[in-house]
């Protein structure tokens, strides 16, 4: 028996690369997953790789594109129609962009996916992991021991070191001057640092907790695709496979010791500390405020 059997897990970006090294260690521990993929063939596609690596994995699909809100709140209402609780989210999903895009929404598109998007999937589930949260507290008083159903409900934000960043409120969706994934991609990881904080504080006492990880550079992966160049080519040459990179993320869903602690950035299964902006207070709630404006809720 694993340790997260008869937990439901769903995983972003699990499509390829880290997501999909993330989903295959959950599903490895015994969780159902749900393969959020761009369309239904990549989600096949990931279970089929992820079934060859653990045969008895519970796996279903979730098309969903993360840059457009209309398909969040759809693939958000597909899972709530299947599933009453949901045990673990982890958001993976990102995007590096060479040019600047605009989705249907009139938002630029790194912002979209890399923030907006964690912001508005984990605020549509949020019942869904507070009902799995009571369950678990309840059926382990039931029990009157502290296994597995004890555990708190979690959410996982891969993130990333934001070294000197600071967010420009002024123009979070990099609308001034040049355009470059070097300008536009560092905010956002900064920014689901200061999202996993304000979940981290809001979610206190809810038996659901919050945590960002840095996985670092992650090898032969889709992710840096579009703007190749030397810093692709650093990062398969110096990056970590993907399974490796994804301990820290599978541990934070899944261990017995992290399951009090939420709103920190963790790394090799460490505690980073969040200098500058990520420990300002008031940056959270401004940005909390403005995703709350870009998706009306």
């Amino acid at each position: 028996m694993g340790s997260m059997d008869g937990r439901l897990a769903l995983v972003t970006g699990a499509t390829g690369g880290l997501g999909k090294a993330v989903a295959t260690g959950l599903a490895r521990q015994g969780a159902a997953v749900v393969v959020v993929g761009r369309s239904a063939a990549r989600a096949d596609s990931a279970m089929a790789d992820i079934r060859a690596l653990v045969p008895d994995a519970r796996l279903e699909p979730l098309e969903c594109d993360l840059s457009s809100q209309s398909s969040i709140r759809q693939a958000a209402s597909e899972v709530l129609a299947r599933h009453e609780r949901l045990d673990v989210l982890v958001n993976a999903a990102g995007v590096f962009r060479k040019e600047r895009h605009v989705t249907p929404d009139g938002l630029e598109l790194t912002f979209a996916t890399n923030v907006v998007a964690y912001f508005l999937l984990t605020n549509l589930l949020l019942d869904a992991l507070k009902r799995a949260a009571r369950e678990g507290k309840a059926n382990a008083g039931t029990a009157g021991t502290p296994g597995p159903a004890a555990s708190p409900a979690r959410i996982v934000n891969v993130a990333s070191r934001y070294g000197n960043t600071t967010l420009n409120f002024d123009d979070l969706q990099t609308a001034k001057g040049n355009y470059s994934y070097l300008r536009s991609t560092p905010p956002t990881m900064l920014a689901r640092v200061l999202l996993t904080q304000e979940f981290g504080e809001r979610l206190r006492g809810t038996g659901v907790v919050a945590n960002a990880v840095h996985p670092g550079l992650v090898k032969n992966t889709a992710l840096l695709q579009d703007v190749g160049g030397p810093f692709r080519w650093v990062t398969n040459i110096f990056g970590a496979p993907a399974e490796k990179a994804a301990d820290t993320a599978v541990w934070l869903a899944t261990a017995p010791e992290t399951a009090k602690v939420s709103g920190k950035l963790w790394a090799k299964r460490k505690e980073l500390p969040t200098p500058g902006m990520g420990s300002d207070p008031e940056a959270r709630r401004r940005l909390w405020q403005a995703c709350s404006r870009l998706t009306g809720l």
